[in-house]
């Protein structure tokens, strides 16, 4: 007798394989680097991030590089960068805003001046890894290594 599956548990094994082998590629040192580099400026009273608040980067950081590598595979059938951003943009908004209020959670950022370059600076930083992601993707596919 032989075991039914369905195609989402099939399509979901594969996107978690497919996230295994791009994970491989990404260090933990990059990721805690430019975590420290982009929001350094809003924590300034400590030496480093408090530790709660790196992760919380990270692993926003995790989630844009996998989102880039997910939409790779336009890239690689010759879609311009800028055409497949745009059909990921609603998710990597609300991967920027996410972080925002994660980040508004955890430090003192009231004021709206200040705000508003938070938010800038995880919009760029959620950019800054869905292209790393995107491009690493696509490298794989070129490759056949996906």
């Amino acid at each position: 007798m032989n075991v039914i599956t369905s195609f989402k548990e099939k399509k979901r094994e594969k996107e978690m394989k497919y996230e295994r082998k791009m994970l491989r590629d990404l260090s933990l040192e990059k990721l805690h680097k430019k975590a420290n580099e982009s929001f350094r400026l809003f924590y300034p009273d400590d030496r480093a991030l408090p530790s709660v608040v790196e992760d919380g980067c990270m692993d926003m950081a995790i989630e844009a590089y996998l989102l880039g590598a997910s939409y790779s595979r336009f890239g690689y059938y010759g879609e311009p960068m800028e055409k497949v951003k745009k059909r990921s943009a609603q998710q990597e908004k609300y991967l920027a805003d996410a972080l925002f209020e994660f980040l508004c959670f955890w430090g003192n950022h009231g004021d709206t001046s200040r705000a508003e370059v938070l938010y800038d600076t995880c919009e760029c930083y959620i950019s800054y890894w869905w292209l790393e992601g995107f491009e690493k993707g696509k490298k794989r596919w070129r490759l056949k290594l996906h």
